[in-house]
């Protein structure tokens, strides 16, 4: 079994496991963007896909659901899309690189390698394009964020809203999926050998073969 294969299997699944944890985490929790203002210094206000919440020293927080699914502005409906996308893509990613690994069964079949093969190919694609659908989302976000915060229009005085720690563990996310993708795929580029028991087998019966291609018979 060749060892660096074997370690590009693992660091994929490891990352693939960490990567959905990270996805999981941004989508549930509601601190895509925070706000505070100087009238209240002692509350941040936080907003997120599913509700908003107010946090109050010493870390008290009161969340609140949003009303209507209709009334959201069009991010955080594409951000709910994209973001359950990502986790679901990136569940099937984890569950299917698992089974793919060689450390799961020790059998040497060619039948085994290339469905461990097709495993591993399915787990990156699914996990790049968990990686995708995390990526979008946050970036759109942080980019409405941004032109929200400089805006000449709205008063200095007004408080704005800036970036989340949801934000940042959604690049995490989205960074830690491609890699598993690449690693998962870089495995696959490997093609196995005939183990050296099966080729002896192999030659013994190939050589046992007459010219009518009977086996005859050989001690």
């Amino acid at each position: 079994m060749d060892t660096s294969v074997c370690a590009l299997e693992l660091l994929g699944a490891f990352f693939s496991v960490l990567a959905w944890v990270c996805s999981l985490a941004t989508t549930i929790t509601p601190c895509w963007m925070t706000l505070s203002t100087d009238l209240l210094p002692t509350e941040i206000y936080e907003l997120g896909l599913w509700e908003t919440c107010v946090v109050q020293e010493p870390g008290s927080m009161e969340c609140r659901p949003y009303d209507s699914l209709l009334g959201l502005p069009l991010d955080i409906k594409l951000a709910r899309i994209l973001m359950c996308v990502a986790v679901v893509t990136g569940l099937l990613g984890v569950l299917l690189s698992i089974p793919g690994l060689r450390l799961v069964n020790s059998c040497q079949g060619e039948e085994e390698h290339r469905a461990k093969r097709a495993f591993k190919l399915l787990g990156g694609a699914f996990c790049a394009l968990a990686g995708v659908a995390v990526l979008i989302p946050v970036s759109y976000v942080a980019h409405l964020t941004v032109l929200r915060f400089f805006d000449e229009s709205v008063p200095e005085v007004v408080p704005r809203w800036e970036f989340g720690d949801a934000l940042f563990c959604g690049w995490a996310a989205g960074f830690l999926h491609l890699v598993a993708a690449v690693l998962l795929l870089a495995s696959c580029l490997h093609t196995p050998g005939r183990s050296p028991l099966v080729a002896a087998r192999w030659t013994r019966a190939s050589c046992a073969l007459d010219r009518t291609g009977k086996r005859s018979e050989y001690v």
